[in-house]
């Protein structure tokens, strides 16, 4: 009786088994990354969108006196990315950087949250998520069909200069606001 040699097999398992695997661990790489980024440049779509407290929040009057930073969440149901307004505005405002908060959902709801959160600033409201698409801000770590924790910085020319995507639903101060700092010198 002959005797069946298994290298074949082996060799046959390996070949199916090496490219899974490491398909595998770019996927694990890319969800356990902290933060991914997007390319900048460009110019940021224009937006007109109704706020929490009854008003509209447009790109030019955000960028009227100098750079805005537009900040992208998921918003109702996310507690961290409400409180993470107050936590970064006062430091913004000392740089003269505009804060524009964009969250979907109805804009009662979004209010109400807010209200709850005690979060006093105004918030734009992207209900059909059309803005959020147009600046590249669904489907991070997950969330695709909701922006997940991601800002733009546009300049007052309209000009987008850094997007950052966060894995986090809240981001501490003294850790955000050193990469902002990065991104203004530039």
């Amino acid at each position: 009786m002959a005797r069946r040699s298994k290298q074949p097999n082996v060799v046959r398992w390996l070949g199916i088994a090496a490219p899974l695997v490491l398909l595998g661990a770019i996927a694990l790489g890319a969800l356990l990354s902290p933060e991914a980024s997007t390319d900048t440049g460009g110019e940021a779509p224009d937006f007109a969108l109704p706020d929490t407290h009854g008003g509209t929040v447009t790109l030019d009057d955000a960028v009227e006196d100098g750079p805005a930073l537009l900040f992208f969440s998921m918003g109702a149901g996310c507690d961290g990315c409400f409180v993470q307004i107050p936590e970064i505005t006062e430091e913004l405002d000392e740089r003269g950087v505009e804060l524009v908060s964009v969250m979907p959902g109805d804009t009662e709801w979004v209010a109400a949250e807010a209200q709850r959160l005690g979060v006093d600033d105004p918030i734009a409201v992207d209900s059909d998520v059309a803005v959020s698409d147009a600046y590249g801000m669904l489907g991070q770590f997950g969330h695709g069909d909701q922006p997940s924790h991601s800002f733009a910085l546009v300049d007052e020319s309209r000009e987008i200069t850094w997007v950052k995507h966060y894995a986090e639903m809240f981001i501490p101060a003294e850790e955000f606001i050193p990469e902002l700092d990065a991104a203004l010198a530039d």
